[in-house]
């Protein structure tokens, strides 16, 4: 009976052991865990479909001002995440590291369309902040120091980056407006000013994103996912400018085969990405967190 006794005793310690060991190591493997961030392109609620001058499944768009328009091409570049705890205090993720912490969101690609912060510390998040564009303390076309972003943002079907050098594009937008489809050009980003060797910051074109999160996203043993809703619909119908795309050589003219002006970007650049002021969502809002 004493040696069933003992046997007893340590079969229950072996049980509570394994128990607290179980316990320990779950705390152990949950010290941090990935947050997708998915981007959803759409005019209104309509998911994007991108297609030619002629095509029968383009996803197509009537601005406010009447304007038909669809997209062959749609790019743009997110960099500078900061997730927001829910204590207010901020979780950068590679902010200054374009390599790992900065991507381009290309329509004609679905796999770019999902982007993965990987070892997120455990806790609660109530919002998220991001940059359209690249802030201009990095915008440089640094091929040594960031090998990868420049690669993929200067690949032959990206082609993210200004051809003089002045650093990269922040959105890319190719399509065809109105019933008899002339061309639509709408490249964004940083422009500098002077003359070389004594260049100077021109139009800052980079915007910080705030969104608040629909329900917390909570990191631990499940890795959430955040859907974010693009609503191009604004590029023409924005909260800060109604555009009205006029063909041109003239300074009034903001397409094809128009080059833009810098007061003329900037409007795009506002609907776009918010005017930092009164607008600091652009385009952008949350449809959903997924825990």
């Amino acid at each position: 009976m004493k040696n069933l006794n003992k046997y007893l005793l340590w079969s229950l310690g072996s049980v509570f052991s394994l128990f607290l060991f179980s316990c320990q190591g779950s705390d152990r493997n949950s010290v941090a865990n990935n947050v997708t961030l998915e981007f959803n392109n759409t005019f209104k609620n309509t998911p994007i479909v991108l297609g030619g001058a002629a095509s029968a499944s383009a996803t197509t768009n009537t601005s406010a001002m009447g304007q038909v328009h669809h997209f062959s091409e749609l790019k743009y570049v997110i960099s500078n995440i900061r997730l927001i705890k829910a204590d207010g205090n901020e979780v950068p993720y590679k902010v200054n590291d374009l390599d790992k912490g900065a991507t381009v969101i290309d329509q004609s690609k679905p796999e770019s369309l999902a982007y993965i912060l990987n070892d997120i510390p455990v806790g609660g998040y109530k919002a998220i902040k991001f940059g359209l564009g690249i802030k201009k303390e990095l915008n440089t076309l640094d091929q040594v120091r960031f090998p990868g972003f420049y690669a993929k943002a200067g690949a032959n079907d990206t082609q993210m980056m200004w051809e003089w050098g002045a650093g990269y594009r922040f959105t890319k937008l190719e399509g065809f407006f109105d019933t008899d489809n002339k061309q639509m050009s709408i490249h964004t980003g940083s422009t500098i000013k002077g003359t070389e060797g004594n260049y100077t910051q021109g139009v800052d074109a980079y915007r910080d994103i705030t969104l608040s999160l629909s329900t917390n996203a909570i990191v631990g043993d499940k890795a959430p996912k955040i859907i974010i809703k693009a609503d191009f619909d604004k590029l023409l119908s924005g909260k800060t400018n109604t555009i009205t795309l006029k063909t041109g050589t003239g300074m009034d003219g903001n397409a094809t085969p128009n080059i833009h002006t810098a007061a003329q970007m900037v409007k795009f650049v506002d609907n776009l990405g918010g005017n930092g002021a009164s607008d600091i969502t652009g385009i952008f809002s949350i449809s959903k967190v997924e825990n």
